[in-house]
């Protein structure tokens, strides 16, 4: 991986990067922008074979993220992430689209609003199995995702940043308590 302004495509990838290339740049917003990816990501979804036996194991520690490529202007990331039994992120949001395929298992999302800003309220929850495309863009973004499944869960996030340049695709945790509906 190159980390400085140089495409990075993990062998494999080369025709799902084609499609979401055309999708990006196409240059609309990101609401469209996501539904265009995730119409590519549906139609290439590539195996967890992608990755080596050693990344497809995770770790017991928490969730591993693989960066695959990075475009090279910077409009777009892949990352493999690799969730063991029972692995959770925090509530979190994003400083982008992105477009997640659930490669092996199956990945528990748990969807929050905001409304005041002092609390958060669980409005949805998905259960995203093998073979699920979905998307979102800010705002509305508010999620929380964990493995439930008893096996280790691999997806495929394509977010609309370069990720090696910013670090992390979460724009900001929240640590907030968790309010019941509001009738």
């Amino acid at each position: 991986m190159s980390l400085n302004g140089s495409v990075m495509t993990r062998p494999g990838l080369a025709h799902l990067v084609e499609g979401l290339r055309a999708a990006v740049d196409r240059h609309a917003d990101w609401e469209r922008t996501a539904a265009l990816v995730t119409d590519v990501l549906r139609d290439r979804l590539p195996g967890p074979d992608l990755l080596t036996a050693e990344e497809q194991a995770g770790d017991p520690g928490g969730y591993q993220s693989h960066l695959l490529h990075v475009e090279q202007d910077g409009g777009f990331s892949v990352v493999a992430v690799v969730w063991r039994t029972g692995q959770v992120t925090t509530i979190h949001d994003h400083v982008s689209w992105c477009v997640v395929g659930v490669l092996r298992g199956v990945e528990h999302e748990e969807l929050f609003a905001c409304p005041t800003g002092d609390h958060l309220v669980r409005v949805g929850e998905s259960a995203n199995a093998e073979g699920s495309v979905s998307g979102f863009a800010p705002p509305g973004d508010i999620h929380r995702v964990h493995n439930p499944a008893e096996q280790t869960t691999i997806s495929l996030h394509v977010y609309g940043t370069d990720v090696s340049r910013i670090g992390s695709s979460v724009r900001r945790e929240y640590h907030l308590p968790i309010r019941p509906v509001e009738d």
